[in-house]
């Protein structure tokens, strides 16, 4: 049974699918691999001076000779073209990342009529700039950050974060950002469950407009690990209960459950890192459910995360 790609639903709301919109991938990398010299680096950047100004952050219109120079060493690299065509490979035309683009963004403009759709561009830097930038205006997907565990060159971080960078995984990561500019949260509030709340809401509202998109795939767990905490939620719940937890605020406490980890020993040897935002994300869960009236747009628009909570009614019982 496979526990992380069941889905209750996935099915796209009829009104949402008639949503008409046209989100067309910029390829980037394959107009700058292209360059033949600097002076079409140049070029490059000044005809695409959003992506200089946002990814690269530099001004299209005042050039420093160093970018250019370090520009054309990447063009001029041989290794690095061999991985360009590597990640040109595992992506090819990026019908399934376009795919998806679309359904969120349908999903976003019906939820919120007046967001402007940004540019979308793809870029490969070889892992020296960002694997994303997401703004209001652009995104920009940084593929050779997500070519998969048999690429060439990998990111430098350690394995069980590298497990989150995978071709399925690029369009959830991009969502996961663009969920904060919807999320609200009192920023007073220190407490580990308002923090827990507020990834809790990014990751309903990322697997609301990603609907057939796995929790695994989401968060970044894998499917046993999913299968693992789905069946000792209460186990789980109990030791943040029992260690008063959910009201603590000193943030080397709160980390060892919401901050990158392998493990977190302190559950059990085998729980995944991040386990407190998982929690959050089945305490919101719980709260769309006890009220079906809340829309979305409500959701993320509620700082209160004791109300969410709460009204949440969440308290999952502990297996004997």
């Amino acid at each position: 049974m496979v526990f992380s790609c069941q889905k209750k639903s996935c099915e796209i709301d009829s009104r949402i699918a008639a949503i008409n919109i046209n989100l067309p991938i910029q390829r980037l990398e394959k107009a700058l691999y292209a360059s033949k010299s600097k002076e079409d680096v140049q070029r490059f950047l000044q005809a695409n001076s959003l992506f200089a100004r946002k990814y690269l952050q530099v001004d299209a219109n005042h050039l420093d000779n160093n970018l250019i120079n370090s520009l054309y060493g990447l063009v001029t690299n041989p290794q690095l073209s061999k991985f360009v065509t590597e990640t040109e490979k595992t992506f090819g035309n990026l019908e399934p990342q376009q795919r998806d683009l679309v359904t969120a963004f349908k999903h976003i403009k019906y939820y919120y009529p007046k967001t402007n759709l940004p540019q979308v561009q793809t870029f490969v830097s070889g892992l020296l700039g960002p694997d994303l930038v997401v703004s209001d205006s652009i995104i920009v997907l940084g593929l050779d950050y997500f070519v998969g565990d048999k690429a060439s060159y990998r990111p430098k971080q350690p394995n069980y974060i590298l497990d989150r960078y995978k071709p399925q995984n690029l369009i959830p990561a991009v969502m996961l950002q663009q969920s904060a500019k919807f999320n609200s949260t009192d920023l007073d509030d220190k407490r580990m469950m308002a923090q827990m709340i507020y990834y809790g809401k990014s990751y309903y509202f990322t697997q609301h407009v990603l609907p057939c998109t796995p929790d695994s795939t989401i968060i970044g767990f894998s499917d046993q690990q999913i299968a693992d905490v789905q069946y000792n939620e209460g186990k789980i719940w109990a030791h943040l209960v029992e260690k008063n937890l959910l009201f603590e605020t000193n943030h080397f406490k709160t980390g060892k459950y919401l901050e990158e980890r392998p493990t977190v020993p302190e559950i059990d040897a085998k729980c995944p890192g991040r386990i407190g935002r998982w929690v959050g994300w089945q305490i919101v869960r719980k709260y769309m459910e006890e009220n079906p009236e809340v829309t979305l747009p409500q959701l993320m628009a509620e700082k209160d995360a004791q109300k969410i909570f709460n009204n949440s009614h969440y308290k999952p019982k502990r297996r004997s």
